[in-house]
């Protein structure tokens, strides 16, 4: 009766922490990350001739919530490039290139929080596998003996 006591619970806890995922977010704003810089994305376009050199491109993209490093998006997939626009500062405003090869302009917002080095769900699932791995590992072991 212990032992089947214990693998449930064993079994309870690994598919409870194995359940668990980030929840989507609803995001206040549509942004994109580069080089640390966060920037709102605005209703306003582009013209192509005041579009400059390419400074980078989204590296990933999520619509959960949680901080992540590298140049990240809620709004545009991996792959969407980013510009600077003739005579304005990088620090004021970018220019993100749609998929339709059009522009849109992309407002400064302040330094990014900054990439969080740990995906919590994925360590918190890990830990319960392992956790569960162990359980079985010692019943197994006792059943034996």
């Amino acid at each position: 009766m212990k032992r089947s006591l214990f693998l449930l619970i064993a079994f309870w806890l690994a598919g409870t922490l194995l359940a668990v995922k980030a929840v989507h977010a609803d995001w206040a704003n549509r942004f994109v990350v580069n080089e640390g810089k966060s920037y709102v994305i605005s209703d306003k376009r582009v013209e192509a001739q005041e579009v400059d050199s390419m400074i980078g491109q989204v590296t990933k993209y999520s619509d959960e919530e949680g901080t992540y490093s590298g140049n990240f998006s809620n709004q545009y997939p991996k792959g969407t490039k980013y510009y600077s626009i003739k005579g304005v500062n990088i620090n004021e405003a970018i220019a993100v290139k749609l998929d339709n090869g059009t522009f849109i302009r992309a407002d400064y917002n302040g330094e990014y929080a900054g990439g969080a080095s740990f995906d919590w769900p994925i360590i918190w699932s890990s830990a319960g596998l392992l956790l569960l791995v162990i359980m079985i590992f010692i019943v197994v072991k006792k059943k034996k003996k």
